[in-house]
């Protein structure tokens, strides 16, 4: 800050080299008095409006965060589109210079270059207001929870796992200057593992005004209370808890739940165990996944649902199939695969020493073993591996999940990091429901290669997937993995069709023979009858 020329001099005797903020303040510390000096003049750094997030940075700053994802040149191409900062003006003028360095004496007659130059000398208060707005550096700290893997402790991990604070090198970013949507959210298994820290995360989320939590009265903690809990949060969005009785049919007990959902999370089923495939969950999983769905199909049929229910490559066909069947758009159930994407990410920025949040692995497939297909070719950071490298980068990815069950000694799966995936989706829905294009990996109805559901780049957009993108160019490897995977995704679709098809059956076996009954009790007992049989036949 401009400081008295006294002052200068005083700071300046255990300096060889003074740089003054103020250059009007350089004649007068200038002559025989102080030879021995190097004085120089400096004006704040430009600072442009960088257009990917509307902040603004100098050129350092810019370089800096583009370097190693773009060659110099670019990154002068592109500071050179981005727009200048206006300054404000300060509100003294300050001591006027030098007819030989008149520059910006007059504003009025200054040139754009001067002018800019003038509003240079702005107050120390105004300067301080911009050096406040100043993008700095994440710091790379260490951070200890002690009691981490407790009830706090774990969602306190998390959150402190995802603070560019610790250990990352990311930039301060602003975010969009869109206004925040206002939808519903419900999450179905709420009270869980992961529907815990799920809730958590997505009541953080800027377009959720309002948010459901729903388990059974037999969960770990109360509904009720997982929502009171996350009410305390500093959010606008609401928070409500409802629970059910185990035995009892979803679509009787969630109507007030479920209207006017956007966008329902559905972390439910019985969770995977030491020596337990995704065909051993199915059997359960599928069931308590349907009745959730159905009750979707009737009190949010315009809604998203993000199925993290396993074996998701078995579930997701056959409750897109039963939606089929009902008259409703079979792509609003979508199988959740981002933490597949989320793992390669991680794994890669490991063995290359990248910020993950610069790397972009696309994950096609399914999301069960070999069926999960990283795509190491086609990202920047990932390609530059060793080919010798890949099989055994590809395998950590597939085992990720029996590495986490085995790692908790047989007592739960992969809940916090599924957590953050199935928020990273979910947040993903919702910016493209705001009218915010978003693309992510999912699992859904697909028609990019032979098999009728497939896992691949989608696009959400304002009426969830509006776009199924191909799949690109494959490496060598990868299209061997490609054909391996197809055939054991293709069995585990079956499972999933076959179970539709004798739903259906069922569900048309149960109506006719009700039908055929009702009408016989008519006919010989009268129609009074016919509603009191109803209710034994549904305990039947």
């Amino acid at each position: 800050e401009p400081f008295p020329a006294e002052r200068q001099l005083l700071r300046a005797a255990d300096h060889n080299s003074l740089v003054l903020r103020d250059p009007q303040q350089l004649p007068f510390l200038q002559g025989p008095s102080i030879p021995r000096f190097s004085l120089k003049a400096t004006m704040a750094p430009e600072r442009r409006t960088d257009p990917e997030d509307g902040t603004a940075y100098t050129y350092d700053e810019l370089a800096e965060y583009y370097r190693g994802k773009y060659k110099n040149k670019a990154i002068e191409a592109y500071w050179e589109t981005c727009e200048a900062v206006k300054k404000g003006k300060g509100k003294g003028k300050g001591v006027a210079e030098p007819k030989a360095k008149a520059k910006g004496k007059a504003k009025a007659k200054a040139e754009p270059e001067a002018k800019a130059k003038a509003k240079a000398k702005a107050e120390p208060k105004a300067k301080a207001k911009a050096k406040a707005k100043e993008a700095k550096p994440a710091g790379n700290f260490k951070v200890c929870v002690c009691g981490g893997a407790g009830g706090i402790g774990q969602p306190l991990s998390l959150l402190m796992g995802m603070d560019p604070n610790v250990n990352a090198k990311a930039k301060a970013t602003a975010k969009e200057a869109k206004p925040a949507g206002n939808f519903k959210v419900c999450v179905c298994g709420g009270a869980g593992g992961i529907g815990q820290p799920l809730s958590l995360l997505m009541g953080m989320d800027p377009n959720v005004k309002e948010l459901c939590i729903f388990d059974l009265n037999v969960a770990m903690v109360a509904p009720q209370g997982v929502a009171t809990d996350l009410s305390h949060l500093e959010r606008k969005c609401e928070v409500k808890g409802y629970s059910m009785e185990v035995g009892k049919n979803p679509i009787d007990h969630l109507e007030e739940c479920l209207t006017g959902c956007h966008l329902v999370l559905v972390p439910a089923g019985v969770p995977r165990k030491p020596g337990m495939t995704r065909d051993d969950l199915f059997k359960t999983n599928a069931g308590i996944a349907k009745g959730i769905v159905e009750a979707c199909a009737k009190f949010c049929p315009d809604a998203v649902l993000g199925m993290i229910v396993n074996p998701v490559n078995s579930v997701v066909p056959a409750m897109a199939e039963l939606y089929k069947k009902k008259g409703l758009d079979p792509m609003k159930i979508v199988g959740i695969t981002t933490l597949d994407v989320v793992r390669a990410n991680k794994f890669v920025g490991e063995i290359t020493g990248k910020n993950p949040n610069f790397i972009n692995i696309p994950v096609i497939g399914g999301h069960a073993g070999t069926t999960i297909i990283p795509l190491f070719s086609q990202d920047k950071i990932s390609s530059t591996i060793a080919a010798d490298k890949i099989p055994d980068l590809d395998t950590h990815v597939q085992n990720a999940g029996t590495d986490v069950v085995e790692a908790k000694g047989g007592k739960g799966s992969a809940t916090l990091s599924m957590a953050y995936a199935g928020a990273r989706f979910g947040k993903s829905v919702l910016a493209g429901l705001a009218g915010r294009r978003r693309v992510e990996c999912a699992y859904c109805m697909s028609d990019v290669t032979d098999l009728p559901y497939f896992a691949q780049k989608v696009v959400f957009g304002p009426t969830g997937i509006t776009k199924v993108l191909p799949l690109g160019e494959l490496s060598e490897y990868e299209t061997k993995r490609l054909d391996e995977a197809k055939a054991q995704l293709k069995g585990e679709i079956e499972t999933g069709l076959k179970y539709a098809e004798g739903e259906a059956s069922l569900e048309f076996q149960v109506s006719a023979r009700a039908d055929r009954a009702a009408a016989w009790r008519i006919s010989t007992q009268g129609p009074g009858a016919a509603q009191g049989w109803a209710p034994h036949f549904n305990q039947t």
